[in-house]
């Protein structure tokens, strides 16, 4: 059953229990990532949206693809460079068994998602394989540390009023119950737009747009994360939770999917518990607007 949090203590994805979290986390470079760890079984899908994205593997969520399981999610900055992060955490799941069962042994399943932190920090130094292990080693199933750590170590918001509005993003996460069934969201904020405190942000964008502002040049963003239930559900109902998790994107970012943006989410459900799919989603939009708004 899940163990809901202490008055005052912030709830994070690893609420839903067998889910854990680690950081790598470059402090100097402002850049690092963070992988997320999952049990053995569990489904997931995702989607992509804004113009910018820097995605691996993940073509395969698609629910008409074959592979209906993962081992892992990272989610790292570095922009596309970002991406070979990616190896390191195959390789500890390599080492340890996992993955997809095929003829010439198993293959670990790793989605990876991007984001553009390069401007903010040495754009010089990027997560790779050996940061991704690192992750994976410091994963841990209790509290995970929030902010300016991992993937949302150089991450920034608000870019789109000019220079002078930029302010930190950072990895954020809260979760919602019913009854033993939780959802929960992991997000890495580094959005073009505002975090939205109070859901006002689109009518301020239509007012500062509509009084003939401007909007500065754009130069990469993007904000990912992961949603997990331990709910039962299949793949094409991951893919509908990932798709309502948009949604949360939307009310606490304000403009979201940009074309600067490469907002990615992934959705996965361990399936300890009976879950309806229309409560799943509602929960995750729930969850992944407060953990935006977390870091605000």
């Amino acid at each position: 059953m899940p163990t809901r949090p202490w008055a005052g203590d912030p709830s994070v994805i690893t609420d839903v229990p067998g889910i854990r979290v680690g950081h790598w986390t470059h402090e100097v470079a402002r850049t690092g990532c963070t992988v997320v760890l999952f049990p053995a079984g569990t489904v997931a899908s995702g989607e992509v949206r804004g113009g910018a994205p820097a995605t691996r593997e993940t073509e395969l969520l698609a629910p008409e693809r074959l592979v209906d399981r993962i081992d892992a999610v990272l989610l790292t900055g570095g922009s596309a460079f970002g991406l070979s992060a990616a190896d390191g955490v195959v390789r500890w799941c390599e080492q340890r068994g996992l993955g997809f069962p095929t003829a010439a042994g198993p293959v670990p399943i790793v989605p990876t998602l991007g984001l553009y932190d390069l401007a903010v920090g040495d754009p010089s130094v990027r997560p790779g394989p050996d940061a991704g292990e690192a992750a994976c080693i410091a994963a841990t199933d209790g509290p995970v540390p929030l902010g300016p750590v991992g993937a949302g170590t150089g991450a920034t918001t608000g870019g789109w009023r000019g220079p002078e509005h930029v302010r930190p993003g950072g990895i954020g996460s809260a979760s919602c119950w019913q009854g033993d069934l939780v959802v929960s969201a992991l997000i890495a904020v580094n959005a073009f737009g505002d975090i939205d405190p109070d859901g006002s942000g689109a009518a301020a964008v239509a007012r500062h747009l509509g009084a003939g502002a401007a909007v500065p040049p754009a130069f990469g963003h993007t904000t990912i994360g992961v949603i997990a239930t331990n709910g039962r559900i299949d793949k094409l109902g991951c893919l509908l939770v990932a798709q309502s998790g948009h949604d949360g994107l939307g009310r606490s970012i304000a403009p979201a999917h940009t074309r600067a943006d490469g907002d990615a989410l992934v959705a996965a459900a361990t399936g300890l518990v009976d879950a309806d799919l229309e409560v799943v989603r509602g929960l995750a939009v729930a969850a992944v607007e407060a953990a935006v708004r977390s870091c605000a």
